[in-house]
């Protein structure tokens, strides 16, 4: 008999047959997972195991490579804290997205589960969470293997007045060294690069699209 506890996200739960479920999970020293949950269909075990929300889940299998049953115990459910918030509800549901795409099976990435943790709890901060999800996002590239690099400009090997990046290499570029490339380019925000900036609406809008296109064309291009 195969078992382990630990503590997991909730990214998603469907319906199995007439009253259970199928649970899957980002737990934080065993990686995305899945189980059986016994009586998951109803609602009063559906509720805690909505996406975003934190559990303590205990796993066991006949063998390691089978699917298994969870027992889960609620720790935190953000789902319903959030429910009359919109945004952050999107939010949630958005970073819950990214990990199931995302994470390979069973593969423990515990600095990301700590980070998307702290993500889930300041989603109801709408001053503080959007430029904290475009750095998660960031990090989630870098620990996927795809990483930018914001260090210095691709041209001059400058390490000040970055003011772009390269949409093809991901590496940081000066606009005034761009030439006719410079409307190729993707904007970067400068608090992604100096803590002591300010973050602005217009900063919010161009992280998303500058971590949007990466997600796409490189790490979901290659799913």
């Amino acid at each position: 008999m195969a078992e382990w506890s630990d503590r997991a996200i909730s990214l998603g739960l469907r319906r199995f047959g007439e009253t259970g479920a199928i649970l899957e999970v980002f737990a934080r020293e065993q990686g995305k997972r899945r189980g059986m949950v016994h009586g998951g269909a109803s609602r009063t075990k559906r509720a805690p195991m909505q996406p975003g929300n934190t559990l303590q889940i205990t796993w066991k299998a006949r063998a390691d490579d089978s699917l298994g049953y969870f027992t889960a115990e609620s720790e935190n459910e953000r789902a319903a804290i959030y429910m009359s918030d919109g945004v952050a509800l999107s939010g949630l549901s958005a970073l819950s997205e990214l990990l199931a795409a995302a994470l390979p099976e069973g593969e423990a990435k515990p600095a990301l589960y700590d980070a998307a943790e702290t993500v889930l709890d300041l989603l109801g901060n709408e001053e503080v969470w959007p430029a904290l999800f475009i750095r998660w996002e960031l990090g989630l590239l870098t620990m996927m293997g795809y990483g930018l690099d914001l260090s210095a400009c691709a041209v001059s090997g400058g390490n000040d007045g970055l003011t772009h990046v390269s949409p093809r290499s991901g590496r940081a570029v000066r606009g005034s060294e761009a030439g006719d490339y410079l409307d190729r380019l993707l904007p970067l925000p400068q608090f992604l690069i100096d803590s002591t900036a300010p973050v602005t609406p217009v900063d919010i809008h161009h992280g998303f699209r500058l971590t949007g296109h990466f997600l796409a064309e490189r790490l979901f291009a290659d799913l």
